[in-house]
C-alpha cells in the first residue's frame, strides 16, 4: 500500500557530506532523511520505509544563518566504561559510577560558531510504502498480517499527531509537520519548479552493513556493527516531482 504525507517546515538542512566545516544543504531532501523523519512517527525492527516519490511544492530558497555548535563528540570508550560501572554498581551497591561521558557546554571552549546555508519555507509531498525486514519480535502475533499492521499503526499515529521523537527536517532544531493526504493534486507546485531540473550527484542514504542483525546473530548480547556505506544517486526533478523509485536500481556506492 502506498502512503502519502505532506511534510512542511520553516527551516530545513539536508547537509551535503562533502561540506565539512560549514553546513550546506542539498536543494531537496534525501530519501534517507525522509526515512528518518517517518521513523520518528513509528518504527519497528520488523519493518522499513521505502521512499517512492518526492514532490517539491514550494520554491527552493536558501538563507544563511550562524549557529553555536559543539566541537567535541561523546567518546564511545567513555560510554562503555560508564555502562560497565553501572552494571558493577547494580551488583555492588557500595560502588559509585565515576565516569561521565557528557559534554558540558556552559564552560570551557566547547562552543564554536559556524555558518550554515539552509532551506526556508519548505513543503514536500512524500509517497512511500512499507516493507518487512524479516526480523520478528517475540511478542508479535504470527497469525496477523504484519505488513498491514505496521501500515495501519503509522496511519493511526500520524492522524493523532503522535510520534516517538519530534520529526525534524535534517537537523533537530528544524521541526517538521506531517499531515496525511490522499492525493498530491490538491497542492500546487510553484512555477519555479516546473520543467526539468538536474539535481546532480546526491546522497541517497547511509546503509549499515549488518542489516539490523547483531554480530554473529547473537540476539542475547545484542551488539551491532557500526560499519556503514554511503549510497548516491543522480536524480532529476520533473515539474517538481522526483521519481525516487525509478533510481533505486541504479543507486551507487
Amino acid at each position: 500500500m502506498s502512503i502519502k504525507v505532506i511534510v512542511s517546515g520553516q527551516r530545513a538542512c539536508f547537509t551535503r557530506p562533502e561540506m565539512k566545516a560549514e553546513r550546506v544543504s542539498y536543494d531537496v531532501p534525501t530519501p534517507g532523511a525522509l526515512e528518518g523523519l517517518l521513523k520518528s512517527v513509528y518504527w519497528k525492527p520488523a519493518m522499513r520505509y521505502v521512499i517512492d516519490q518526492i514532490v517539491v511544492f514550494n520554491p527552493i530558497e536558501f538563507t544563511s544563518v550562524r549557529r553555536n555548535e559543539v566541537k567535541s563528540k561523546v567518546k564511545g570508550s567513555k560510554m562503555k566504561a560508564q555502562m560497565k560501572e553501572a552494571e558493577e554498581a547494580r551488583e555492588n551497591p557500595d560502588k559509585t559510577i565515576k565516569t561521565d561521558p557528557r559534554i558540558y557546554t556552559n564552560f570551557g571552549n566547547e562552543h564554536t560558531q559556524r555558518a550554515s546555508m539552509i532551506l526556508k519555507n519548505v513543503r514536500y509531498g512524500v509517497a512511500f510504502h512499507v516493507e518487512l525486514t524479516g526480523l520478528r519480535c517475540e511478542r508479535e502475533n504470527k497469525e496477523c498480517n504484519p505488513l498491514k499492521k505496521h501500515e495501519a499503526e503509522f496511519v493511526r499515529r500520524c492522524r493523532k499527531g503522535q510520534y516517538f521523537r519530534q520529526p525534524c527536517l535534517g537537523c533537530a532544531e528544524f521541526p517538521a509537520e506531517i499531515v496525511l493526504t490522499d492525493d498530491f493534486t490538491q497542492e500546487k507546485v510553484c512555477d519555479e519548479n516546473m520543467g526539468i531540473h538536474d539535481l546532480g550527484y546526491m546522497l541517497y542514504k547511509v546503509c549499515f552493513k549488518d542489516g539490523g542483525h547483531p554480530i554473529h546473530d547473537d540476539w542475547k548480547i545484542n551488539i551491532y556493527s557500526d560499519e556503514a556505506e554511503s549510497r548516491f544517486y543522480c536524480p532529476v526533478m520533473r515539474d517538481g516531482v522526483i521519481d525516487v523509485a525509478s533510481y533505486r536500481e541504479v543507486v551507487m556506492c
